[in-house]
């Protein structure tokens, strides 16, 4: 088995053995710590010694006697039997009998829910969702968050103390939990995506390791359930954005809008699978925010070139997007597909609203995009000066160049393009 495959392989079961280590002896924290133990040890011994016949059992083993050993370290009084047997656990635990395991589809999807529970806050939901969940180390999670490690280890160890203060169960949500609380973990799970995809920070446009994670969790999360139209929504969303990933920079790292890539490089898999997945969703699901988003990105996927995208199409799905679903973001997509079927200033007119609001009045996005709608307008003057704040509000330093590039373009008057700005696809 290669190292790819056994990394593979102990994301997978990091999860499994994770809940089966809580429900046998409570405490979240230290069975998170030992767990994570477990996996390093894997890591250094398996790609040596090989892999044992019984992975999961192996895990499971190792991180029971890191336990022990904490246990013993604190002068516990109890021998490992009793602990287990009278201890009090950290929260209200559903202990099964020895003989009746839950499936291990049970405790990844509990996992999920606790890792999101709503004492914590967005970036911690994002953190220990990638380490109880994913399998990460703390070391992975603070090098993909441009961080350094102590710091991701204060947020992680903070997160796992808001949770037990909470008294927060482990076990499979409720039908009623599952419906409050699985757009949170949507969108944890999209906010991994989104960061993997367009890095909000540092020099590399994309961190492939983080938008990977997301899709095998989200499609973890959708083979638990597999008839919720947003889980398969945002699985359809994930795979058909990723597919262009190839095709999003150039020989130096530089951002290639979607407009300019190049559709042979797309991944033409993940758009086959993703179209399938919207296709059928559609037929049985009400339509919701990522089905909708999906929907659109399957519309660009099955455009065989920019100029024959289907613009009225996208249209009306933004406009039904933005009536379940308002959102500022949403807006500023639903302006350049206004634009290209309406013309740019029916598209600054969407625009707007925006300037007033705290969630986009300062964001480089906003900038962006009426830059490249006041291009198409044929203001190059006014143009080149939102392109430049932009690029002055933007972290990631593929997007700054790009849009350092558009305005020193409109300083020669170079042609117009009809794409998006800041954006790769």
């Amino acid at each position: 088995m290669t190292s790819r495959e056994i990394e593979d392989l102990l994301r997978a079961l990091a999860p499994q053995v994770l809940g089966l280590l809580v429900r046998r002896h409570g405490q979240f924290d230290a069975a998170e710590d030992a767990v994570q133990e477990a996996l390093l040890a894997a890591a250094v011994q398996w790609p040596e010694q090989g892999v044992p016949d019984h992975p999961r059992a192996w895990l499971l083993t190792v991180a029971t006697r890191r336990l022990t050993d904490e246990w013993r370290s604190e002068r516990a009084r109890r021998d490992r039997e009793v602990a287990v047997a009278v201890r009090e656990p950290a929260y209200a635990l559903v202990a099964p009998a020895a003989d009746e395991e839950p499936p291990a589809g049970d405790d990844t999807l509990a996992l999920l829910f606790l890792c999101c529970h709503p004492a914590l806050g967005r970036s911690a939901r994002v953190a220990l969702t990638l380490r109880a969940v994913g399998g990460l180390t703390t070391a992975q999670i603070a090098r993909a968050h441009l961080v350094p490690e102590a710091t991701m280890s204060q947020r992680i160890r903070r997160a796992k103390q808001r949770i037990e203060a909470a008294g927060a169960r482990f076990a499979p949500p409720s039908p009623q939990d599952r419906h409050e609380r699985l757009p949170a973990v949507l969108q944890v799970l999209y906010l991994i995506f989104s960061e993997g995809h367009t890095a909000s920070v540092g020099p590399d446009l994309h961190r492939a390791e983080l938008t990977a994670e997301a899709i095998r969790l989200t499609r973890t999360l959708h083979g638990l359930l597999p008839d919720d139209g947003e889980v398969t929504g945002l699985l359809a969303l994930m795979l058909l954005t990723d597919a262009h990933r190839a095709a999003r920079t150039g020989p130096g790292g530089e951002l290639v809008p979607l407009a300019e890539q190049d559709r042979g490089r797309w991944d033409a898999t993940a758009i086959s699978t993703g179209i399938d997945l919207v296709t059928t969703a559609l037929t049985w699901s009400p339509p919701g925010p990522y089905l909708l988003q999906a929907a659109i990105a399957a519309v660009h996927a099955e455009a065989p070139s920019a100029e024959l995208t289907d613009w009225r199409q996208i249209v009306a799905l933004y406009r039904l997007l933005a009536r379940i679903a308002p959102n500022p973001m949403i807006t500023l997509n639903q302006a350049v597909a206004v634009a290209m079927v309406d013309g740019p200033r029916a598209g600054l007119a969407l625009l707007a609203p925006l300037d007033d609001d705290e969630r986009t009045a300062r964001h480089h996005r906003l900038a962006a995009v009426r830059a490249h709608l006041l291009e198409l307008a044929g203001e190059p003057g006014a143009a080149r000066a939102a392109y430049l704040a932009a690029a002055r509000g933007t972290t990631s330093l593929p997007e700054q160049r790009y849009l350092e590039l558009r305005a020193a373009r409109l300083a020669g008057h170079a042609p117009v393009r009809r794409d998006a700005p800041g954006t790769g696809g």
